[in-house]
């Protein structure tokens, strides 16, 4: 996905050879160790004709041999200035390994310098996002989407790839809701078969209403913009973009990836920001916690502001300027 997205922007790219071992039982460690260890060499091949002054990393394991491989600088390159982004509230197991080789931390929120008190140059920059993202007026949004202006407006992300158990609690429903409301569905590129399927055997009347992507780009501004309420994982990047506009949201976290995305839904429900509904708990759960939620606006209207209070929108110039700074800072 990260290829993908990169080369769209004209960006160079080049993978390395990674794995996890963190969960990994012991039939797949040494395979796995082995791909780290061929991805130390080539991230050192790659910095000694790159030449970097500054190494920005994102967490996740691929970063771990190319942060050994500025660590430790052979013939050809000097020592890179490490820059650590941690865009979930937990830092998981790569992100602490990766601590260790940081010359400076910055955090999306403060409530995540408790996992690093022993760091010196800690620094709270909120969470990047694009820019433009929320450049879009509200008409402008919702003509992009053909929606009327005067029925509530529910978006639901099943994310790039897709959220198999929020689409499928969403079809169990859609009907119903689609007599209350209109839907933007973003399900990801696995199950856009079955959305095709689905929207193709709603009543004409309703299909109008129901408006499914398998993926957006410029136009997820335009679709945050419009929405009154949004369903979603709990990613990282729902500490930036909810926040950015303002956006209520129903959040379902991931259940088979730590805890992560539990750690980041509780964080915006203990701000009055977001809701939470279990994974397990969505088939049941959703249409009534939608129906409440649209229905009482002054509830919406507390969650919109708790949002809104969380936002900074200029997230990702502050990470510019703190790698500028330590290029600035660099020995050479």
């Amino acid at each position: 996905m990260e290829k993908e997205l990169v080369s769209r922007e004209g960006i160079p790219f080049e993978a390395i050879p990674a794995a996890g071992v963190h969960g990994v039982g012991w039939r797949a460690l040494p395979g796995n160790l082995w791909q780290l260890g061929r991805g130390y060499w080539q991230a050192r091949r790659l910095l000694r004709r790159f030449q970097p002054q500054v190494m920005f990393f994102t967490g996740g394991f691929v970063a771990v041999p190319v942060a050994l491989a500025g660590r430790l600088p052979g013939r050809g390159y000097a020592r890179p200035r490490n820059l650590l982004y941690v865009p979930d509230i937990e830092p998981g197991l790569a992100l602490r390994t990766l601590a260790r080789f940081a010359d400076r931390i910055a955090l999306t929120v403060e409530r995540s310098r408790a996992y690093f008190l022993s760091h010196r140059s800690l620094v709270v920059t909120g969470y990047p996002t694009r820019a433009g993202l929320d450049a879009w007026k509200v008409e402008e949004a919702r003509s992009v989407f053909e929606l009327h202006p005067d029925l509530p407006t529910l978006l639901v992300l099943g994310g790039s790839k897709g959220a198999r158990s929020i689409n499928r609690a969403l079809f169990g429903v859609l009907e119903a809701l689609l007599s209350e409301m209109q839907v933007v569905h973003i399900s990801g590129k696995l199950d856009w078969g079955e959305v095709e399927t689905v929207r193709a055997s709603l009543p004409s009347a309703l299909r109008q209403r129901y408006k499914a992507y398998p993926y957006l780009h410029a136009e997820i501004g335009a679709a945050m913009r419009v929405a009154d309420l949004a369903i979603a994982r709990a990613g990282a990047s729902t500490l930036g973009e909810l926040p950015l506009f303002g956006l209520p949201a129903i959040l379902v976290p991931y259940p088979y990836a730590w805890r992560y995305q539990q750690v980041n839904a509780q964080y915006l429900a203990d701000s009055g920001a977001a809701e939470i509904v279990q994974d397990a708990a969505l088939p049941s759960s959703l249409l009534p916690t939608v129906r409440r939620l649209l229905g009482d606006p002054e509830r919406l209207r507390k969650m919109r502001a708790a949002m809104l209070a969380l936002a900074k929108p200029t997230a990702a110039q502050t990470l510019a300027e703190q790698i500028l700074s330590l290029a600035g800072s660099s020995t050479r």
